[in-house]
């Protein structure tokens, strides 16, 4: 059996679910293809739940020698590596790091600000058209201090996002206990940005928006991205119960976009940072109100629907390396003394890969070289922000509409 449509999008978590109800929305009969039976089961599952309006600069490199040498030893609680994957992904944190100049972070800055400004309203349209708005709160997200160097360092930082519009509130020590009374230790200060909506379950907002892609007409398969050929007039990819042919394909597989693009002869220069998160259980009548960072320690406490998710930072590493949940060990025992935590509902860490490219930006358009190929992936910290608001831009590229954004910083062409 042999199904058909207009367009086929590789990748059903929240990047590629997003896609396809923009196309959906603008007329497109779309098949929405995974791996997997369900949407939202890899990398959208795995966040500290923030739609990040607040995060207007990405997550670069740092420049300081201070930082380098902790990161070199190993010795960073928000960063790790693997000492035997290092000539794997050396290449990439050079190039990371040369594009994380001053004026290089400014223009990814710059050229990301529209998607971050649009990221919750889209999201609202969406909720509101899923019918499920008990998974988005406007609590906003709390980042504490336990150092005043850390602060300081970090009230410069908010007065130039201040210039793009982001908000935050200071709190000191009788702040910080009033909005959280559960949190214990000796903080410097910190910082509340009220702006960011809170998904109190990703996963489940991912398969909300899939559910919804469904009622509207749209097809949900399961099949391997890795079979894509390109055939006279469009694109065909084995299926489990047949082939899916359709003129046009989106690839939107995050961290395993590189099984596609890579055999049809793009040299996109796409790493992995991976993550691990473990649910607690809260003791107690204790209640997190608001998704909490250490940034001191290097680790967040988010209230999700399954408990109080500990989220870690990032570990460099091969994409499919066996896990090593170092970092969520370390902080485990940090984060007990930060919140009262009582038994894991899991039995191991979770662990996933964010999809990264070294100037932190997407890689959102149409393939120069093949017709009918169009890349979204690359999302690095913020696929659950921005995926509504760049299935959107991909929609408007892909239908002829006017972009509300220039996608110009987005197209693959910059890697050459």
């Amino acid at each position: 059996m042999e199904s058909r449509a207009d367009i086929v999008v590789l990748g059903a978590g929240m990047v590629g679910v997003c896609a396809a109800l923009h196309l959906q929305q603008r007329g497109r009969d779309v098949i929405l293809v995974d791996r997997h039976e369900r949407a939202g089961e890899e990398t959208s599952y795995g966040n500290a739940g923030l739609i990040e309006r607040a995060s207007v600069f990405p997550y670069m490199f740092p420049r300081e020698a201070g930082p380098i040498l902790r990161y070199a030893l190993n010795r960073a609680p928000e960063v790790r590596y693997h000492a035997a994957d290092l000539p794997a992904f050396l290449p990439w944190l050079v190039r990371y790091f040369v594009a994380s100049s001053p004026e290089r972070a400014l223009h990814s800055a710059v050229s990301a600000l529209p998607l971050i400004r649009r990221s919750l309203a889209e999201h609202e349209a969406l909720i509101e058209e899923a019918d499920v708005p008990q998974l988005l709160r406007r609590t906003g997200w709390i980042k504490l201090f336990r150092s005043h160097a850390t602060l300081a360092k970090a009230l410069e930082t908010l007065a130039r996002a201040g210039q793009y519009g982001v908000e935050g509130e200071v709190l000191d020590s009788a702040g910080i206990a009033g909005r959280e009374p559960g949190l214990t230790g000796d903080f410097a200060g910190a910082i509340h940005f009220p702006a960011p909506g809170f998904v109190p379950d990703p996963g489940g907002l991912a398969k909300a928006y899939a559910a919804l892609f469904a009622r509207k007409g749209g097809r949900f398969l399961v099949g391997d991205a890795r079979t894509l050929e390109q055939r006279s007039g469009g694109w065909r990819i084995a299926g489990t119960n047949g082939a899916v042919v359709a003129r046009e394909v989106v690839v939107a597989m995050g961290p395993w976009s590189d099984q596609v693009f890579r055999p049809l002869g793009y040299p996109i220069p796409l790493a992995v940072k991976r993550g691990y998160h473990l649910h607690l259980a809260a003791r107690g009548n204790a209640v997190l109100h608001h998704p909490v960072l250490d940034s001191d320690m290097g680790f967040v406490l988010a209230p999700m629907n399954r408990g109080i998710r500990l989220t870690t930072g990032v570990e460099f590493a091969r994409r499919d390396a066996p896990p090593t949940p170092v970092q969520v060990e370390r902080a485990l025992p940090r984060a007990r003394k930060l919140f009262p935590l009582g038994e894991p509902v899991e039995t191991k860490p979770w662990m996933g890969a964010r999809p990264c490219l070294p100037d932190m930006l997407p890689v959102i358009g149409k393939a120069p070289r093949h017709n009918g190929l169009w890349f979204d992936f690359g999302h690095q910290h913020h696929g659950l922000t921005l995926g509504p608001a760049t299935g959107r831009l991909l929609a408007e590229m892909m239908t002829g509409a006017t972009p509300f954004a220039d996608p110009k910083p987005f197209a693959v062409e910059r890697f050459g």
